[in-house]
């Protein structure tokens, strides 16, 4: 039996701001909502559009730096994987489902505060992981304050 393959890249805007919670066990999720914009030519020449909205949830460090930096109107572009949810309503009886993106990857897009810089989620194994060149860089500062004009972005 083949394995399966479930990764998703997605760039749009932000449809409202990120909403932060913790759970009942001190993590924290952020959820967002993209608006994903597609053009093409029908077959009397004539350009098209369409729009699909797209939920998202990222957990932990990466959602909150999504929420500190990207509001409503920004572009973000993502990566993940296709997790789909179901539950019985309790008002009509029926049973529901929906299907997001868990972020595992996220990248600034536009030119706003924050922009160009990228984060991927730790490697989840047995092995120790390095940090990325944000997280060294970080430590190499001494409490000094951070003039953001030198930063080449």
């Amino acid at each position: 039996m083949a394995k399966g393959f479930n990764k998703v890249i997605l760039m749009g805007n932000l449809t409202r701001d990120p909403e932060t919670r913790t759970t009942s066990s001190g993590q924290s999720v952020t959820r967002l909502s993209l608006a994903v914009n597609r053009t093409w030519r029908s077959a009397d020449g004539q350009q098209q559009e369409a729009v699909s909205f797209i939920d998202c949830v990222a957990w932990g460090k990466p959602g909150e730096i999504i929420a500190q930096y990207v509001q409503k109107g920004r572009a973000l572009l993502v990566s993940g994987r296709l997790e789909q949810s179901s539950w019985d309503d309790k008002e009509s009886g029926q049973k529901r489902s929906k299907i997001e993106v868990v972020v595992e990857d996220f990248n600034f897009v536009d030119s706003g505060q924050g922009s160009g810089s990228d984060y991927s989620a730790p490697a989840k194994s047995s092995e120790p992981t390095k940090g990325n060149k944000a997280e060294e860089a970080v430590e190499d500062i001494d409490d000094r304050p951070i003039d953001l004009s030198e930063i080449p972005f």
